[in-house]
């Protein structure tokens, strides 16, 4: 067990798992890891080296790749660098969304991904988002949030990021991708998205910011309020 502690966030896609994360963190003076962008890194990282067939990818083109990549998140603003390059922007885009969970599934891949996120809480307190960390990563993690939302809003929600972004797709194809999303990653054979036993859930649908917030803080108080 790691002598900091462990904030577990998890949930569906387009929850706003990042955002209420990073927001625990900066309460906190914890360090806050995007797991969820270290697969965009790595699907993005398969894109680019022409990896992904036919919607499905290729492990004996991938597998020397990723192991000789470089994934790791720039201190000042948060970014992540893929081979020291600023990738923010790109793994972001609709055609990364569309091959994570493809790529994501493999096991390999989250063995390495999960050596790298277990090494952060090692050297600080963390609070880390994404789909297993309170079931895979962080089994015994002192607080595990479950985050949900229905699936039209999260859509929503995706759609208004993506324009402010200028990037063009509508509506429909937003919202197909998020059901999309949630039916790979519900049934992945590796590391399924599922809720953890012992994780408190918040159904944000109709919450703001301030709100989740104000209610993931009180869940974090009532675990581990003796220790912060």
């Amino acid at each position: 067990m790691s002598a900091y502690y462990r904030i577990a966030v998890d949930g569906f896609s387009s929850c706003g798992k990042s955002t209420l994360a990073r927001q625990i963190a900066e309460v906190l003076g914890a360090v806050y890891i995007d797991s969820g962008a270290m697969y965009r890194a790595a699907t993005l990282l398969a894109i680019q080296n022409n990896c992904i067939r036919d919607w499905h990818l290729d492990t004996g083109c991938f597998m020397p790749v990723i192991q000789r990549a470089t994934i790791e998140f720039r201190t000042t603003d948060n970014h992540l660098l893929l081979n020291e390059k600023d990738v923010e922007k790109e793994i972001r885009s609709p055609e990364v969304a569309d091959h994570v969970s493809e790529v994501a599934s493999h096991g390999f891949i989250r063995e390495i991904m999960v050596q790298m996120q277990r090494s952060y809480s090692e050297k600080s307190p963390v609070v880390m988002d994404g789909r297993d960390i309170g079931t895979h990563v962080f089994p015994d993690a002192e607080v595990k949030i479950f985050l949900t939302a229905e699936p039209r809003i999260r859509a929503e929600r995706r759609y208004q990021e993506l324009q402010e972004q200028s990037v063009n797709i509508s509506f429909d194809e937003v919202f197909e991708n998020v059901k999309k999303r949630d039916e790979k990653d519900q049934n992945r054979s590796v590391a399924p998205l599922r809720k953890a036993d012992d994780a408190i859930e918040i159904n944000n649908s109709y919450l703001s910011r301030s709100e989740q917030l104000e209610q993931a803080l009180e869940i974090v108080h009532k675990k581990i309020g003796d220790v912060l």
